[in-house]
Parts: structure tokens; sequence; C-alpha cells
């Protein structure tokens, strides 16, 4: 006789290759409707992602789309957009990118360092894509500057990281924060706009990711 365990296996099991095969169509759907062709590498892609755009996106070893329990995984889409042709979008070995990031480049480029954990619905600019001046709002120049994190941090659900911003190796950015300067390393950074609320002792990084969203 079999154990209420094992059929409890069971059907999570069936439910996850369910959830593949309700996924699949939608990843192909977005494949064929990525016009970027600057794209290198083979990311695990969980939630369908559109690679749009004239410039460059290249994606390091193992690095991964989507994440089947965090929300909008069957309903929504990652966004990646190198706009012009000299705009560079690079993602380092072993980046977890969760469902529904937006990363678009406007030019200077943006780079994600291996490791690092990027939350669901997190969007990342570095272009105000408009001149803020009102009339040349259409047309004209807008301000740009290269966004680099470090490898190792983690971005909660929901951040917003603006133009020209650099966040150091192992920082922790919190749910919901706007990120409009930049961030050193080894510390805790939350709000809008996003402040230092402490350093990350060495060797705790671990402990500090898991009291995140107790901030």
């Amino acid at each position: 006789m079999r154990s209420h365990c094992a059929e409890g296996g069971g059907v999570l099991r069936g439910r996850a290759r369910l959830g593949e095969l309700a996924q699949r169509p939608r990843i192909l759907k977005y494949r064929a409707l990525s016009s970027c062709r600057r794209v290198s590498g083979s990311p695990i892609v969980r939630q369908p992602v559109l690679f749009v755009g004239d410039g460059a996106i290249l994606l390091g070893s193992d690095v991964e789309f989507g994440w089947r329990t965090s929300t909008s995984f069957y309903a929504g889409y990652c966004h990646l957009e190198a706009s012009t042709p000299e705009s560079v979008i690079e993602i380092g070995d072993d980046a977890q990118i969760n469902n529904n990031a937006c990363i678009k480049s406007g030019g200077p480029g943006i780079r994600i360092g291996a490791r690092a954990l990027i939350g669901s619905e997190v969007t990342i600019y570095d272009s105000d894509f408009h001149d803020l001046r009102a009339d040349r709002r259409r047309g004209g120049q807008p301000c740009m500057a290269a966004v680099e994190l470090a490898e190792n941090v983690f971005v909660g659900d929901r951040v917003l990281i603006l133009k020209g911003v650099r966040i150091g190796a192992n920082s922790v950015i919190g749910a919901g924060s706007v990120v409009s300067s930049s961030i050193p390393a080894c510390v805790i950074a939350a709000g809008n706009p996003a402040r230092v609320i402490r350093e990350i002792p060495e060797g705790a990084e671990d402990q500090a990711i898991a009291r995140v969203n107790g901030l």
C-alpha cells in the first residue's frame, strides 16, 4: 500500500510537470518575438524572456530567468532591451533573475555580476530616455550613465535602479527601494531614495539576506 507521503510527492511532481508544459508555449512565443540578434549564452529559462534592441546581451553560464513559486510566474515575462547598437547588457555566471524583471540599456550599459540575486519586478535603467527639459522632451538628449551591480548583490522585489548607480559586492537592497546613487560593498540599503542602513559584518552575508524582510 502506497504511503500518503509518496502519493503527495507524486501529485507535486505532476503539478510541476503540468506547469512546465503550460509555460513551454509561452517561452517559445517570446523567443519568436525577440528581435535582438546579438544575444550570447544559453540561460535557464523558466519564465518567458523577451530580448530586444540593436545592442548586445551577454549572458554567463547558468544564468536563470523566472521562479515558479514567485508572483506572476505564469502571467508575466522578463524584458531585456539593449536599445542602441552601442548598448550592452551583461549578466554574470550563476545570476538569478526573478519574474517580470525589466533591464533596459539606452547606451552606456548595464552589468550584473556573478551570483547576483534579482527579485521579482525589479527595473534597471541606464538612461532617462527623455530630455528632462520640457521643450526638448521629445527629440532631445537624455542623461545616461552606466549601471553596475557587483558580484553577490541581492536586490529585493520591486526595486528600481537608475542610471549611474554602482552597487558594491555582497550588498543587499531592500524591497521597494529606489536606488538613485551608488551603494558601497557589504551593506544593507533601503528606502526612497535608498540609503545605507547598516553594514554586513564579514562572513555574515547569509544572515543579512535572511533578515532583509524585517527591515
